[in-house]
C-alpha cells in the first residue's frame, strides 16, 4: 500500500466543511492535489462522490446537463461533491454556479492545475461563494515529516519560535542537531519537494521522477493548455529564468536577449505564475526617487524543478550558485508559511539591497540571507538607518547569535530554521 504523507493544508481545509462556499485547492500538476482531495474525502461521513474530470464520459456528462449529473449521484438529502481537474469543463464556471445555486445541500469540493484558468472562467461566476487554498510542492517541514518525524517536531518548534520573534520580538530558540538538519536541507535545495520525489531515497530515481515532471507539466500541459505554438522560444525562456532566481529580471532585456516579443514575454511570464513554475516578488519603496518601485525578482516555486531545467543535480557544497538557491528557499517558505506579512525586496537606484522585506501592520522587518553569516553590508546598515525597525533577522548557513544595532534587536538564525 502506497505510503500518504500529510499536508498541513488538509487542516486548514477541514476547518471550513460546515461552511456553504464551494471549497477549491489549486497548485501545480503532481504537487498532490488529488491525494489532498481523497484525503478529505475520507474525512467525511454521509454521501459523497469523487470525480475525475481527465475521464471524458464524465467531463461529457457534466457540461451536457450539470443538474442530472448531480441527481445522479445525489441518493440522500445531502452530498459531498468532489470535483477534480476541473479546469477540463468547458464553461466550468457557469456550471459550478448552477449546482451551487439549485443544489443548496450539495457540498462541492474542486481541484485545479492552472490559478488563470480558475481566475478568468471560474471565478468571475463564484463571487461569495468560494474559497480557494494553494497547495504547493512539500515545504522543508513537510519535507522532514516525511523523512524524520521526530526531527520534525524540533523544527516545527523552532519555526514557531521565528514567528514569535517577528510578532512581539521574543527570543528566538538556540538551534540543536544542525548537522542532521542541514543535511535534510542540503538534499531538499537539490531535488525539492514533489511528493514522488521526497518518497524515494534513490537520487537517481529522484531525477528520473524530475525530469518527468518537467517533460509532462512544461512541455505538454502547459503548452498544449494554452496554446504556445513555439515552444522552443518557451523552454527557451524557461531556462533563462531558471539561470536568474533571486535575481531582478526586466521584461525588456529578456525579449532583446532571447529574440521574443515583448508581449510574449508578458504572456509566458504570467503563464509560468499562474501554473505556479514561478513567483514573482515586487520591491518595497517609500522613496519614489531613490528607491527601485518596478522591476521584480524571479524566483521558482520548486527547487528540484529548477535545477531539473538547467540540468544541474551536483550537491549543495560544490555548487557555484549556493546563494541563489538559499534566497529562493527562504522567499519559498516565506510565500507559503507566513501568512500576514506582505513579501517585497529593496533596493535603490545606488544599488543597496536588503533581499527581503517584510511588512504588516504598518511594521516593516528586514530579512537578508548571508550563508556564512558575514558581517553586515553597508546595505543593510543603510536601511536600518532609514526606516529604523525595531527588528531583523540575518539568515546564514548555521550560525546563530544576537545583537542590537542603532536599536534594532537582530538575530542570525541557521537557514533550516525557516
Amino acid at each position: 500500500m502506497e505510503k500518504i504523507y500529510p499536508r498541513k493544508l488538509k487542516e486548514r481545509i477541514l476547518k471550513f466543511i460546515d461552511r456553504r462556499e464551494i471549497i477549491g485547492i489549486r497548485g501545480a500538476r503532481q504537487t498532490g492535489k488529488t491525494t489532498l482531495l481523497k484525503i478529505i474525502y475520507d474525512n467525511i461521513r454521509g454521501s459523497k462522490i469523487f470525480i475525475n474530470l481527465d475521464l471524458p464520459r464524465y467531463r461529457r456528462a457534466l457540461e451536457e446537463n450539470p443538474l442530472d449529473f448531480v441527481k445522479r449521484f445525489k441518493e440522500s438529502r445531502e452530498l459531498f461533491l468532489f470535483l477534480d481537474e476541473v479546469q477540463r469543463i468547458e464553461n466550468c464556471g457557469e456550471i459550478l454556479k448552477i449546482i451551487y445555486d439549485e443544489y443548496p445541500d450539495v457540498k462541492i469540493f474542486i481541484s485545479g492545475s492552472s490559478s488563470l484558468e480558475l481566475k478568468t472562467n471560474i471565478l468571475p461566476f463564484l463571487v461569495g461563494r468560494l474559497f480557494i487554498f494553494e497547495l504547493y510542492t512539500f515545504d522543508f517541514e513537510e519535507f522532514l515529516t516525511a523523512k524524520d518525524k521526530s526531527l520534525a517536531r524540533i523544527f516545527r518548534a523552532k519555526n514557531e519560535s521565528i514567528r514569535r520573534f517577528l510578532d512581539t520580538g521574543e527570543d528566538i530558540e538556540e538551534p540543536s542537531f544542525s548537522e542532521e538538519f542541514l543535511d535534510y536541507w542540503k538534499e531538499y535545495v537539490i531535488y525539492g519537494g514533489y511528493p514522488e520525489v521526497v518518497k524515494t531515497d534513490d537520487f537517481d530515481m529522484k531525477k528520473m521522477i524530475l525530469r518527468n515532471i518537467f517533460e509532462l507539466y512544461l512541455e505538454k500541459d502547459i503548452t498544449a493548455f494554452f496554446r504556445i505554438t513555439d515552444y522552443k522560444k518557451f523552454e527557451d525562456l524557461v531556462r533563462f529564468l531558471a539561470f536568474k532566481i533571486s535575481n531582478m529580471i526586466s521584461v525588456s532585456s529578456i525579449a532583446s536577449d532571447l529574440k521574443i516579443g515583448y508581449k510574449e514575454v508578458e504572456k509566458y511570464l504570467e503563464i509560468l505564475e499562474h501554473t505556479y513554475v514561478i513567483k514573482l516578488l515586487r520591491p518595497f519603496y517609500k522613496n519614489l526617487v531613490t528607491e527601485i518601485k518596478k522591476a521584480p525578482k524571479i524566483y521558482f516555486l520548486d527547487l528540484g524543478l529548477r535545477n531539473t531545467v538547467i540540468d544541474n543535480f551536483i550537491p549543495f557544497d560544490n555548487r557555484v550558485d549556493k546563494g541563489e538557491l538559499s534566497e529562493n528557499h527562504v522567499f519559498r517558505e516565506l510565500i507559503i508559511n507566513f501568512d500576514g506579512w506582505k513579501i517585497h525586496y529593496w533596493r535603490t537606484t545606488g544599488k543597496a539591497e536588503v533581499d527581503f522585506i517584510l511588512e504588516r501592520d504598518g511594521e516593516i522587518i528586514p530579512l537578508e540571507v548571508k550563508l556564512s553569516g558575514e558581517r553586515l553590508g553597508k546595505s543593510f546598515y543603510s536601511f536600518i538607518k532609514t526606516y529604523k525597525p525595531s527588528k531583523a533577522v540575518i539568515i546564514s548557513l548555521n550560525k546563530f547569535y544576537k545583537r542590537s544595532i542603532e536599536g534594532t534587536k537582530i538575530f542570525w538564525i541557521p537557514i533550516f530554521y525557516i
